[in-house]
């Protein structure tokens, strides 16, 4: 695991499948909910026993950039985390193919961009970890295909980001791909969107590779 330091703070930001039925309490058997976020903070606090070390979940439910957006303030600059890795944008498909709103791809990388912006401008020298938004095999045909064009153009964006910020970027999409045109995709994700247990462990070994190389060689 990444060599993290005394007093460090680790903010997991997202939607759902960050949120991961999270505790809304001081419980600290249930406060970082299920997925790669628990599975990562786990590793993350059984490493560095002897250090102290916060790991905050701040992943909601639905949300879209937009709505990321609105509590930033409150759920990442006042936290002052000294890593925060972000994972959102499927909801903004999901939000576009129902007609329920969503942001475009050029109002997305703008508020994705004042994001990183906010934090930058917090603590120049916050860690940035950005996570690629991914689809798998819907049940729902036109949803599946819908998310087929329209996910990558989302991804892409993140990845432009994460290189011009000189971020962490994690990229998911390839982890599924090979699963995805037969039945063996609801192992690793069950509706589309959200990943199994399975799904959640190669995000979780995929976040932790990427860190690694990344900051490890700087």
């Amino acid at each position: 695991m990444y060599n993290f330091k005394d007093g460090d703070t680790v903010l997991f930001q997202g939607d759902s499948i960050t949120d991961g039925n999270r505790g809304r309490s001081d419980d600290p058997n249930h406060i970082h909910g299920h997925g790669y976020q628990y599975i990562l903070a786990s590793e993350i606090y059984s490493d560095n026993l002897d250090k102290n070390i916060t790991v905050i979940n701040r992943g909601v439910s639905g949300n879209r950039i937009s709505d990321l957006y609105d509590r930033w303030e409150e759920d990442c600059i006042k936290l002052n985390p000294t890593l925060v890795s972000i994972l959102i944008g499927i909801n903004d498909v999901l939000s576009r193919f129902e007609n329920i709103g969503g942001s475009d791809p050029q109002r997305f990388e703008e508020l994705y961009r004042n994001l990183l912006d906010g934090v930058l401008e917090n603590n120049p020298d916050t860690v940035i970890v950005i996570m690629e938004p991914f689809y798998g095999r819907s049940r729902s045909l036109d949803f599946y295909y819908y998310c087929k064009r329209n996910v990558p153009i989302y991804a892409e964006i993140t990845k432009r980001i994460a290189l011009e910020y000189n971020a962490v970027f994690v990229p998911l999409q390839d982890i599924f791909d090979r699963f995805i045109e037969n039945s063996d995709i609801f192992k690793v994700i069950w509706d589309g969107v959200h990943p199994t247990t399975g799904g959640h462990g190669l995000i979780a070994k995929r976040w932790k590779k990427c860190v690694e190389n990344k900051l490890n060689t700087e």
